[in-house]
């Protein structure tokens, strides 16, 4: 799931989530979905990171404005 919003990764783990929660899966398939499921909300905190760095970049942006009136 490449370039994918915070919101897609969010719903693919809750899918992922379902899909574990299924008593008939196997134990390959729960551990190939758990290492997705970890891969997907590494990816998720990258995006929130990413966000936060940007609000802070804008918020600083906004304060030096204010500074120079």
């Amino acid at each position: 799931m490449k370039n994918t919003t915070f919101e897609e990764k969010l719903e693919h783990s809750k899918e992922l989530l379902e899909k574990l929660m299924n008593p008939d899966i196997t134990l390959e398939e729960s551990v190939k979905l758990y290492e997705e499921g970890l891969k997907n909300i590494k990816e998720a905190q990258t995006l929130i990171e990413e966000a936060k760095t940007k609000i802070i970049v804008i918020e600083q942006a906004s304060q030096n404005i204010g500074e120079d009136r």
